[in-house]
């Protein structure tokens, strides 16, 4: 352990090889609520080091144009701007104009994407040398070497009670192993974004957290699909299970009891964050009644019948989600009758064009094949964040709806100069200015068209081109309940994954296949995690799950066919009442699927097991019990 005694010094700066210690919360309220407490529960979880293992690879291509002093980088990147920024300042310690970086196609990311990693400066550096383009693609063996990890912790949690199961305080104390290097953002997803979960959809009236960021001889730790958010719901909803079963309470009533009420919103949660609207008791009453729960019963008989251990998981969650608030969309009506969106947001499988093209061609008024997104060429888009923290439709879409706002205002004011009236008698409707009480008409993008070659006044030079930038006043808080339903051979330890029930509240969904599909990935890599995903090292630090042959992706047929449901209840804070979708998945399935699996093992005297839960370490579960 890094932590221990004697342990090699990773740095000789970092005693005991501790990076960052950070506390946050009231620590005399939480003690002064476990001093009164009726019962205490408490939980020591491992979180597995999990390996992104995107689909593509990193590669990239570096160019450099000696003639103009210029280079250029493709890469699969979350974000363009990020990486020009620091190559060229922190690296060449050039004018951020003297490198370009472009982004075409991305096949996943999960957050390991948004790192600049060595590699990149390194091939820039040898196409300037050689005067020629230089390519590199990482093999799977470098990837599981060099890209950055995710998740590995020991979580730490207590909650008090009192005799009637209302919550009182939670404190929480959490070990992060981020490597031999601090990456770019593991100080944010290791102590802010755990934090701001911890209250999750309950009433917690005292909360305190402590962070122990630590270093180790392995990968660097970077941000993975939930990044801190699900360790937090792991803690609070495996206290919940084990206090309902020392308490001798329904697992579904505690959570029930303590439910954050829709009358309380908006509302002030201890741990920091205020959340702007939320219906969590109709959701885990949805989720319950959709997965059957009454009926579990009758299931788990029949598992039995066939020699079969079932369970069943509740995970309740709530999630912080926009990451860095500010957001700018730059808006342009071009000469080929085009309108371009440039973005920052960057597609990596989020079905950019399915989401942004509709949602700007509705705003507008004009037929979709008549939009043009630009993303991915650092020459053209606005200097943003990359797509993280489920943030792209909650930031950059609110900012193109204030862009297209901005237009239309314009194309009020350049309609009313064309008809010579007022801009008050100017009215749009479905992409068309019409002046009221009259046949007189004209479409924006002709509008568009006839006030580039019309004399305007200056507040109107640049036509109805628009930037616009979203200041969200906060994060959004992505919400539900999974359900999680498995069966184990105890003869072989192997768990199967047989019914999946999914109710999240996304705040208003603007396409719905496509954010159903994030739920998808999210929940197949939470069960992923619960099911077999780990890195290991050996003792003289050899990396032992270097390919798919040693570390447990999960496939197709270990997932179930997912029922999975909407509650929405609109964001008060942005304008499109979105709250973000591409996360949460994953804090619904890792508790809900761990719940699951220690509910099927309990008839066996099993209370505990560590992820992963591989057949093997099932299978000793059950041997070990069965012994004593």
């Amino acid at each position: 352990c890094a932590m221990a005694k004697n342990a090699p010094a990773i740095w000789p700066g970092a005693p005991g090889n501790i990076a960052l210690d950070w506390e946050d919360g009231d620590a005399a309220a939480v003690d002064a609520a476990f001093a009164r407490a009726a019962h205490i529960e408490r939980v020591r979880l491992i979180d597995t080091r999990l390996a992104p293992s995107a689909m593509e690879p990193r590669a990239a291509i570096a160019s450099f144009d000696a003639q103009a002093q210029r280079y250029t980088l493709i890469a699969p990147t979350q974000g363009v701007a990020v990486v020009r920024k620091i190559l060229a300042e922190n690296v060449f310690n050039i004018p951020v104009s003297q490198i370009r970086i472009l982004t075409h196609d991305v096949g996943g990311g999960f957050g390991m994407k948004v790192q600049v990693y060595s590699e990149y400066a390194a091939l820039l550096c040898a196409a300037r040398r050689v005067g020629r383009p230089v390519k590199w693609c990482a093999s799977r063996l470098e990837s599981f070497l060099t890209d950055t990890h995710g998740r590995d912790g020991v979580l730490e949690g207590e909650l008090a009670l009192d005799a009637a199961g209302k919550f009182l305080s939670l404190r929480a104390q959490t070990y992060v192993g981020i490597g031999a290097y601090t990456s770019i953002y593991a100080a944010i997803f290791a102590t802010a974004n755990t934090k701001n979960c911890l209250s999750s959809v309950y009433v917690i009236p005292a909360i305190h957290i402590g962070v122990k960021m630590v270093l180790t001889n392995a990968v660097p730790l970077g941000p993975y699909r939930g990044a801190g958010r699900p360790e937090a719901i792991y803690i609070i909803e495996r206290l919940i299970d084990k206090a309902a079963q020392a308490m001798n309470i329904d697992r579904a009533d505690l959570r029930r009891r303590n439910l954050i009420p829709p009358s309380a919103m908006p509302y002030k949660t201890p741990n920091g964050p205020i959340y702007d609207s939320g219906e969590f008791q109709p959701i885990l009453e949805k989720a319950q009644a959709l997965a059957d729960w009454k009926g579990f019963a009758e299931r788990r008989k029949a598992s039995e019948r066939n020699g079969k251990l079932r369970g069943i998981g509740i995970g309740c969650f709530l999630e912080v989600a926009g990451g860095i608030l500010d957001e700018t969309v730059d808006l342009r009506f071009e000469p080929d009758g085009k309108v371009a969106l440039r973005t920052g947001a960057q597609a990596m499988g989020q079905g950019h064009l399915s989401t942004f093209v509709p949602l700007l061609a509705q705003r507008l008024g004009i037929d979709p094949r008549a939009v043009r997104l630009v993303q991915g060429d650092s020459d053209e888009v606005p200097a943003g964040t990359p797509s993280v923290a489920s943030r792209s439709i909650m930031m950059a879409g609110s900012a193109t709806a204030i862009a297209c706002d901005q237009a239309i205002e314009k194309g009020r004011r350049g309609a009313a100069h064309l008809f010579e009236t007022d801009a008050d008698d100017i009215d749009f409707t479905d992409g068309t200015f019409r002046v009221v009480g009259t046949d007189r008409t004209i479409s924006i993008l002709d509008l568009a068209a006839r006030m580039r070659v019309t004399a305007m006044s200056e507040d109107l030079s640049g036509g109805l081109d628009s930037v616009a930038k979203f200041l969200s006043p906060q994060m959004s808080f992505p919400n539900g309940c999974h359900i999680c339903e498995i069966e184990i051979d105890p003869e072989t330890g192997v768990v199967a994954v047989v019914a999946y029930t999914a109710v999240d509240d996304v705040g208003n969904v603007l396409h719905k296949p496509i954010v159903e599909g994030q739920i998808h990935g999210g929940v197949a890599q939470g069960i992923g995690q619960v099911l077999g995903e780990q890195v290991v090292y050996g003792g003289d630090g050899q990396l032992l799950t270097a390919s798919f042959m040693d570390y447990v992706m999960p496939r197709a047929s270990d997932m179930p066919q997912m029922s999975v449901h909407h509650y929405v209840v609109p964001c008060t804070t942005n304008p499109l009442g979105a709250k973000g979708a591409g996360e949460s998945g994953v804090a619904g399935s890792l508790p809900s699927a761990v719940n699951a699996v220690l509910d099927a093992l309990a008839c066996r005297g099993v209370s505990h097991l560590d992820l992963p839960m591989t057949p093997q370490r099932v299978w000793l579960a059950l041997q070990r019990a069965r012994s004593q």
